[in-house]
């Protein structure tokens, strides 16, 4: 199997005045490009050709010796994952399923205290890195993951937030805290988190 760059939901511009156009087209075309082509190069004419990606990236965590293709294959599930936990800017942007709506008052108290949690959590990352909303134990969980790291197999990833300076530098400089504003108040789609929960 060959995987191919899955398209973007939306044009490149459309993120924008938070997330700009030149900064989605380093992003996707060069560095999603480059891991994509990285994976299907490392896993040519092996085994793990015939896999399903995350099959992949669950079975190379386990060996010191695939680490390549584990961090390049869970790139590529992070940032497919990362395009789809946005959505252009609209004016209304709350949570409006009722089961995530439900289990985020539960387990959060509120809408904002989850946004809250997000953006500290993601501000808490060192270096490179991702934070995550999962389902795990029938509960919301906030984690962050370095490097090429994910959630899955430990627990069920609702939407993310990539860290990387690549995600950010050309718009934002060092200002990570601005761009989590951007995407936390006005990009997340919350509509993607609510089809993976109530898959």
């Amino acid at each position: 199997m060959t995987f191919e760059l899955p398209p973007l939901p939306y044009e490149q511009n459309a993120l924008e005045p938070y997330i700009s156009q030149k900064t989605i087209s380093f992003h996707y075309d060069k560095h999603h490009a480059t891991y994509l082509k990285n994976l299907n190069d490392l896993i040519q004419g092996t085994p793990l050709e015939k896999e399903s990606l995350e099959n992949i990236i669950i079975e190379t965590r386990k060996y010191p010796s695939e680490q390549a293709v584990f961090n390049n294959a869970a790139q590529v599930f992070n940032h497919t994952f990362y395009w789809h936990s946005l959505k252009p800017a609209q004016n209304n942007d709350a949570i409006t399923d009722s089961s995530l709506l439900k289990l985020t008052e539960r387990d959060f108290g509120s809408e904002n205290n989850l946004k809250e949690a997000l953006k500290k959590t993601a501000l808490a990352q060192f270096g490179s890195g991702w934070c995550w909303l999962v389902l795990e134990n029938d509960g919301l969980h906030i984690v962050r993951t370095g490097n090429a790291e994910n959630p899955l197999g430990a627990a069920k990833p609702l939407l993310c937030i990539d860290v990387w300076e690549h995600a950010y530098y050309l718009d934002y400089q060092n200002k990570r805290g601005d761009y989590l504003d951007g995407i936390i108040e006005h990009l997340l789609n919350w509509d993607f988190a609510a089809q993976n929960l109530n898959a």
